[in-house]
């Protein structure tokens, strides 16, 4: 299999030629090269092969892998009809992404890039977090006797919280956390877990306190929570201006 290289924007093009098959290992060479020069979105044109067999989906597969996993992405372009079939049966059709033009293709890694920064946006919003004195009320799910009320949350996120002032709970007790948001005061019940304790030698004006984490979290409680902090984060930020 011959195998060339061509750049269209960020992604590179390795056009193949003749046979993937046993000796197809200068196609791996060829990814793994470009994975090192720092090129990981690579499209492969296959227009212009005729053949494949099980051992070259093996290289395929082999080379999908190397950019994988080094944060790349791979994808395929003008598989000839006669050649879908065995991508089809061996599974490699369902984990890689075919596309039927070089320009569908291209636009496509644009279009993962976009959602990428969504997420990552999302991602960093659900961890932004909010300095606040909020009363709440704790208590332990599988043991009545361990119960904090009216105690302080401190500091908030999407995702966890700070709790002040409470020292009936250990390192990985599951929690019902009930709380109060303004400005309507709607009651919001969440459940969290231990995952830190203050060290009274070291965090002498947190302690006693502890860190929890949100789980079985809704997206709407999520959503709340989101539009509380930023509202509040920006309420903070035109005050110190």
């Amino acid at each position: 299999m011959e195998v060339s290289a061509r750049k269209k924007g960020r992604v590179i093009i390795l056009d193949l030629r003749g046979r993937v098959d046993v000796d197809s290992a200068n196609f791996v060479e060829v990814v793994g090269q470009c994975v090192r020069d720092g090129y990981c979105d690579i499209l492969c044109n296959f227009e212009e092969v005729d053949f494949i067999d099980y051992m070259g989906v093996s290289a395929l597969a082999i080379a999908y892998k190397e950019v994988v996993n080094n944060k790349g992405r791979m994808k395929f372009v003008n598989i000839p009809v006669h050649l879908k079939g065995l991508l089809s049966v061996t599974g490699l059709g369902k984990v890689i992404d075919i596309y039927e033009t070089e320009e569908l293709a291209i636009n496509s890694f644009k279009e993962d890039k976009i959602l990428e920064d969504i997420k990552k946006m999302q991602l960093r919003r659900r961890f932004r977090r909010l300095p606040i004195d909020i009363k709440i009320e704790l208590k332990a799910k599988y043991d009545k006797n361990a119960i904090c009320l009216k105690t302080e949350l401190l500091d908030l996120s999407a995702v966890g919280a700070y709790i002040y002032g409470c020292e009936n709970f250990k390192l990985g007790d599951e929690l019902t956390l009930k709380l109060k948001l303004a400005p309507d005061l709607e009651e919001i019940v969440l459940d969290a877990r231990v995952v830190w304790l203050s060290d009274s030698q070291i965090q002498h004006d947190l302690h006693p306190g502890m860190g929890i984490e949100f789980y079985n979290i809704s997206s709407t409680v999520q959503q709340k929570l989101l539009i509380f902090i930023e509202k509040n984060l920006s309420f903070m930020s035109t005050d110190n201006q």
